[in-house]
């Protein structure tokens, strides 16, 4: 019997056993982060020290070989298809803010509509992150001891080619709904629009001054359909990223010449917005 692991013995394969109806990342080449939320996921994990090894699990990641992928508040819980038959777990972890942390941060959104009206649109303001952090609170990781990260396989680097996969996928699905990044804070997309919704229609209204009330009738009737100044910008669309809108169609069953139709699109969609 050789005396080495078993993950190094001449008769264990060399490449991950294939995964029929795998979960792979839909960019086949260049940068996975497209939104500025995604993006700033994946720097943050590089000044955390974890950027630099990421690219241990891009082939991973792009040939489909993570099993499943569920986020939940604190935690993303995957199964990733390695060398031996039984995929690995891979669990990371991120502190969900608590009860009054969130009371806090739903009544800061709901005192605004801009930022509900921007997250049912299906896109989170730059802003966002500065309201969070005025309220002590930080939408990503701040240190090490923000992330936790286990792998049942044993490989001992940290993170591991199965972690590294897991967060590739992590970093395209926040792409395609920003709400998941709130999820592992705590709260999903139902319950906190339902809350601030609530939080909303809960506002008091202001109390009428005096002077108001005393005008005569006349007054008032001439005012009533007057508007005070709009500033337009604060509700100007944010620039689209270039290919988002590529991103939502749904992957053809057919290729060209072993190219997937959207990545030939991409190039396109990228022109097109220079």
């Amino acid at each position: 019997m050789s005396d080495q692991p078993f993950w190094a013995q001449e008769d264990h394969p060399k490449r991950p056993l294939r995964v029929e109806n795998g979960i792979q990342i839909h960019s086949t080449r260049g940068t996975v982060a497209r939104t500025w939320w995604s993006k700033r996921f994946l720097v943050v994990l590089e000044a955390l020290g974890v950027g630099g090894r990421l690219h241990r699990g891009r082939s991973y990641a792009r040939s489909g070989q993570i099993v499943s992928c569920e986020v939940d508040a604190g935690s993303v819980v995957a199964l990733v298809q390695g060398t031996r038959p039984t995929p690995y777990k891979v669990r990371i972890g991120i502190p969900a803010w608590g009860k009054q942390d969130w009371s806090r941060a739903e009544q800061a959104l709901a005192d605004d509509a801009w930022y509900a009206a921007a997250l049912l649109a299906g896109g989170m303001p730059t802003e966002i992150e500065e309201l969070f952090a005025g309220l002590g609170l930080a939408l990503f990781p701040t240190s090490q001891r923000d992330l936790s990260m286990d792998c049942t396989c044993p490989d001992p680097t940290v993170p591991c080619k199965h972690l590294a996969a897991v967060f590739y996928l992590l970093a395209e699905r926040f792409d395609a709904d920003p709400f998941e990044v709130l999820t592992l804070r705590g709260r999903d997309r139902e319950t906190l629009l339902a809350n601030l919704r609530r939080r909303r229609g809960s506002t008091a209204a202001p109390e009428p001054t005096g002077e108001e009330d005393a005008r005569p009738l006349g007054e008032l009737l001439d005012d009533f359909y007057a508007a005070g100044p709009l500033d337009l910008t604060r509700f100007a669309p944010a620039e689209p990223e270039p290919g988002a809108l590529l991103e939502q169609v749904p992957e053809l069953p057919i290729e060209v010449r072993r190219h997937k139709v959207r990545d030939l699109l991409r190039p396109a969609y990228e022109q097109l917005a220079e």
